[in-house]
């Protein structure tokens, strides 16, 4: 059985992902080696797809108005029908990604990419107030596309809140005209500075950060205010010698918060009690810790201090 290649389009409504199938097929040469592609369009956007220009190259366009409609059985009359030697879905915004990686789909019908579209312009927006569905179709995708950016487009903030969600995901930046943008990101502090004092605004950026690039802090001294998680009994106990301190970051609802702390090797003296809050300055290693399945960042302190509980004591990717 020959496998048939399905690339999937995440995102929301309007984010580009009709102009991205376009432009792929049309315009690209994509689908030069292709005879029979099968587009599945499971909503409907400002941007649509003409048909006459579609069938020039072989290509079938079959639309899904209802998420009921969009099933196993569904996909297999079409494959039967069709016999593709492409698929390309563009998924409704408002469904969960399980539906289509849990489906009992055509056999020889393999998921290959899947990309998130996203539009930068409209991005925090929806994060702020449908947090739970931007999460939704962020969650699976290998590659996350950001349109439409400018040079006020924070591209840290955006890729701390991807990768709390899809760790793997490669990001791109797409300018207004099409062209990507490859400059740094900035950081909401000074990365070349050998000693960081990171605030609690900015803890959850450079949480991910630290995390995703570990060797850009190597050896550098940090401070910020941290819950310690250090059990010493039950389940999720502790070794000596070592305590967590992190904070709790919400990434889009109360319901979406989680803890996120480091590795931190301590000395009996600087051991300190499960759920204590401090002001923690620590110098970053990146080692081998059994943690981590390999090397990531270590804290060693230089300074324990107690603190109190933050007014807030919850940080964000805002």
């Amino acid at each position: 059985m020959n496998e048939i290649p399905v690339y999937l389009f995440f995102g929301f409504m309007d984010a580009g992902k009709t102009t991205m199938i376009k432009d792929t097929l049309l315009k690209n040469g994509f689908a030069e080696g292709l005879k029979r592609p099968l587009i599945l369009v499971c909503e409907d956007g400002d941007e649509e797809y003409d048909e006459e220009e579609f069938a020039r190259i072989g290509a079938h366009i079959e639309y899904f108005e209802e998420k009921e409609e969009f099933t196993g059985e569904r996909l297999k009359e079409l494959d039967e029908e069709f016999r593709p030697d492409a698929v390309f879905i563009e998924y409704n915004g408002t469904w969960e990604s399980s539906i289509i990686y849990e489906m009992e789909g055509p056999r020889a019908w393999t998921i290959i990419q899947s990309l998130c579209i996203v539009d930068a312009t409209t991005f925090e927006m929806y994060l702020k107030n449908m947090g739970t569905m931007m999460r939704e179709q962020l969650f699976r995708p290998e590659v996350v596309i950001f349109n439409r950016c400018t040079e006020d487009t924070p591209k840290a903030k955006f890729r701390a809140n991807v990768k709390s969600v899809n760790r793997p995901a490669q990001i791109v930046y797409e300018r207004a005209d099409g062209s990507i943008d490859d400059s740094p990101e900035e950081l909401p502090y000074d990365i070349t500075s050998p000693e960081l004092d990171i605030t609690d605004a900015d803890y959850a950026i450079w949480f991910s950060d630290c995390m995703e690039n570990p060797k850009a802090y190597d050896g550098k001294v940090v401070s910020f205010r941290a819950l310690v998680y250090n059990p010493k009994e039950g389940k999720g106990r502790l070794k000596p010698g070592v305590m967590v301190p992190g904070r709790f970051v919400m990434t889009c609802c109360v319901e979406d918060t989680e803890f996120r702390g480091m590795k931190c090797k301590v000395t009996p003296e600087q051991e300190t009690p499960h759920k204590s809050w401090i002001d923690l300055k620590a110098r970053v290693k990146y080692e081998f810790a059994r943690e981590y399945r390999g090397k990531g960042p270590v804290l060693y302190p230089v300074e324990i201090k107690p603190a109190e509980e933050p007014a807030d004591p919850l940080c964000y990717f805002s």
